[in-house]
């Protein structure tokens, strides 16, 4: 298969081209795991861009996305496949008078019969594909052991059908908040990658990206307020994505530039936690 991308300015450009600004940290690591057929761990902190890094790479590349996202109690049939068990059943009953079960047998358990699921999905599919795998560290250890076959060789074994070796080998992101450890299988089939919260001229980059309409005067702005929030001790820091949704809502409401007592007023499109956002009005009164 030939490569994606030729160099990681390549990576770059093609991000931004999509509206994803990517340092060379972030470009480098895919241009690599293109290269080395890896696929790549994506940590940090939740609203960072991890997901849309991997929905960028799809629409950069003009790749169909396949995304699975990952849920407690997620098991094989909902992940990797499972059997159309109502058609398995009609077809026993249309064979009934059949002499040999073993015919039976060879029949229902065919390809006509299986329900792929987005991993087998991302592995049998014939036109270039990105797998995102998103949230895994919400999943049980156990089901980890579902990913170790796709993530170092790209297959999967079926015990009724054998083994499915991939057509393509897949862009695989998979995308982990820190709730918990994953488990050091899982991370050596994978290069990795942390995103954490921008500096502040790319995030004020990223919001005269993603904000239509918005004058760079407040954009520089609200950078500045999100990193001076961002050190208070909060129960759960602003995002990138609500530092947006912060901006379109000032947009909407007409603004060109903020004071104190309106950031103050909008500060719950910002925050979450009503102890937060009486943090945040403080630290803004004291500035």
């Amino acid at each position: 298969m030939a490569p994606r991308f030729e160099s990681v300015q390549q990576v770059r450009d093609g991000l931004k081209a999509v509206n994803y600004l990517a340092d060379d940290g972030i470009a480098g690591v895919a241009f690599l795991a293109d290269r080395l057929g890896k696929p790549i761990l994506v940590e940090g902190p939740a609203g960072t861009g991890k997901t849309q890094l991997a929905k960028s790479i799809a629409e950069m590349t003009g790749a169909r996305l396949i995304r699975l996202q990952c849920y407690e109690g997620l098991d094989e049939s909902k992940a990797l496949y499972e059997w159309n068990y109502k058609k398995q059943l009609l077809r026993i009953q249309a064979d009934k008078n059949s002499d040999s079960w073993s015919d039976v047998h060879d029949d229902i358990f065919g390809d006509e019969f299986l329900l792929t699921r987005p991993l087998l999905e991302a592995i049998t599919a014939e036109e270039p594909v990105v797998l995102l795998i998103d949230e895994v560290d919400r999943v049980e250890v156990e089901t980890e052991a579902l990913l170790l076959e796709i993530l170092s060789e790209y297959q999967v074994s079926i015990p009724e059908l054998g083994t499915i070796t991939a057509k393509q080998i897949p862009m695989v992101f998979l995308t982990s908040n820190n709730t918990r450890e994953l488990s050091e299988a899982l991370k050596r089939r994978c290069l990795f990658l942390h995103v954490d919260y921008p500096q502040m001229d790319r995030e004020k980059e990223i919001v005269l990206t993603k904000v239509e309409g918005i004058t760079e005067m407040l954009a520089d702005q609200i950078a500045r307020i999100v990193r001076s929030i961002r050190q208070l001790d909060l129960k759960k820091a602003p995002s990138v994505s609500e530092t947006l949704d912060w901006a379109r809502t000032l947009v909407l409401l007409g603004l060109e530039t903020i004071d104190a007592e309106q950031a103050k007023e909008t500060l719950h499109v910002l925050l979450k936690y009503q102890t937060d956002i009486a943090k945040a009005a403080k630290e803004l009164s004291i500035d």
